[in-house]
């Protein structure tokens, strides 16, 4: 088989792991998918924003987080962003620490090989825009956080799009998941104090979240930070934004969470009644649940909760009196997140 000209330049200028299809290992890069808040503007507290990205914090009510925040204009090719908008101007502790993070399952990431001599080099790309200018961070990390390499990047202009790319050499240190369970974390920092700072560029063997001397975003009241078309990728080149049509995308979200509606009509000879959801795609591991607005939710008796379950379904069960007839539907969600 002969390949052409142009083919071989591309393989040859990217590496082989850009060039490989599927080489995006971020899911929800593009900011494209918001299953729990639809768009709304939340103020997050240690938990999930936009599919798959989580925010963490050790001080309360400090940001709050949205996509799409602001109505800004995207940068060209791409729709939607995160945003985040500082709500004070808080100064960073010792101890504290603001973050966006990204945990990738550890079978997508098992051929790069961290934590072994053969250890590959990756290259993160993104595009950020800030009311500040400056150097912010942001860092890798593994499983057990006792692995991360804080990287830094320049906002050279306030409100304006900006274009980044990082390459690190892989990890041939510490525990790095192969698994279902959290194999890698791509975090942006928003603030942290010296316990979780440190010298950019470096691997070290603690729980960094960005350099030291980063710009903190929950510094100013006010401040923002949107970010979109986030890219990792294997290689020492930034590829172009790996595109994959909303249903795959969705569909990849929802291994971690999903949210759903059941309903049924019911006797209840025993008491017992209950409602039965099948997944739309196997979940990472056996979920917990939640239950939502949507159909009815004022629900008559105790709630049993998953009585039968797996990764692919879970039967919820309910508990109300004897001989009658109940017709429901009820909303829930379902949360296999690393």
């Amino acid at each position: 088989m002969t390949i052409s000209r142009e083919l071989a330049e591309f393989a040859t200028g990217y590496g082989a792991g850009s060039f490989a299809v599927g080489r995006n290992r971020i899911i929800n890069g593009a900011m494209e998918i918001d299953q729990r808040n639809a768009g709304a503007s939340v103020t997050p507290n240690n938990t999930y924003t936009l599919d798959r990205w989580l925010y963490e914090n050790t001080q309360t009510s400090k940001v709050t987080i949205q996509q799409n925040a602001g109505s800004v204009t995207p940068p060209a090719g791409f729709t939607n962003y995160l945003g985040v908008t500082s709500t004070s101007a808080y100064s960073v502790l010792t101890g504290d620490t603001f973050l966006i993070t990204q945990r990738i399952e550890g079978y997508n990431v098992a051929d790069l090989a961290w934590g072994t001599a053969n250890a590959q080099t990756i290259t993160l790309s993104f595009w950020a825009r800030s009311s500040l200018t400056g150097t912010f961070g942001g860092s890798l990390g593994n499983v057990n956080a006792s692995r991360s390499y804080p990287f830094s990047y320049t906002i050279a202009s306030a409100n304006t799009w900006e274009y980044k790319t990082v390459t690190v050499a892989g990890d041939t240190s510490g525990t790095w998941n192969t698994g279902n369970g959290r194999g890698l974390s791509i975090t942006f920092g928003l603030g942290s104090g010296s316990t979780y700072s440190g010298t950019a560029g470096a691997w070290a063997s603690a729980n960094l979240v960005q350099p030291t001397g980063s710009v903190p975003v929950v510094g100013t009241n006010g401040a923002t930070l949107y970010i979109t078309g986030v890219q990792l990728e294997e290689g020492t080149v930034a590829t172009p934004f790996e595109r994959r049509q909303y249903g795959q995308e969705l569909a990849l979200c929802q291994r971690y969470f999903q949210r759903l509606t059941a309903s049924g009509r019911y006797y209840t000879s025993d008491g017992n009644w209950g409602l039965q959801y099948p997944f739309k795609v196997t979940m990472r591991a056996n979920p917990t649940y939640t239950n939502i607005g949507g159909g009815n939710n004022s629900l008559p008796g105790t709630n049993q909760g998953i009585i039968s379950g797996s990764t692919q379904e879970a039967g919820i069960q309910w508990t109300g009196s004897v001989g009658t007839y109940y017709a429901y539907a009820l909303g829930a969600t379902f949360n296999a997140e690393l």
